[in-house]
């Protein structure tokens, strides 16, 4: 089973991306998705999750009113529209699966995710 992200790519200060996740395995699992960022010499820092039904969502004060999670839970792929992105959106987002909090609490530990996609890169010039 594996997690693919796609829509990076490189955009100017103020403008939008949308991100997409999508999940993939021999069995259809139902889980809370991440997204997380990690620019060059920095720890991957949490951005946003929402629940596995899409009812409930979170985000990082850094993206708040920026960037909307949402997902299509029938086809278990997740989204991230980020928009008025600043240079300091610059890094990779990676979507991630936490497995284990099913109607609990939303996530924002790296530690608390079991399943990770490769990564796709976001770079906002200015």
């Amino acid at each position: 089973e594996q997690l693919v992200e796609s829509g990076g790519g490189w955009v100017q200060a103020g403008d939008s991306l949308r991100l997409a996740c999508e999940y993939s395995g021999r069995t259809f699992r139902i889980f809370n998705m991440g997204w997380f960022r990690q620019a060059p010499g920095k720890e991957r820092e949490f951005a946003a999750a929402i629940s596995w039904n899409g009812d409930s969502t979170y985000y990082a004060d850094s993206v708040k009113g920026r960037f909307i999670i949402s997902r299509d839970t029938a086809n278990n792929t997740g989204f991230l529209q980020m928009n008025d992105l600043k240079p300091d959106d610059t890094a990779v987002y990676y979507c991630a699966a936490d497995l284990y909090s099913i109607g609990g609490p939303l996530r924002d530990r790296p530690a608390y995710y079991d399943i990770w996609g490769q990564g796709t890169q976001v770079t906002v010039s200015s």
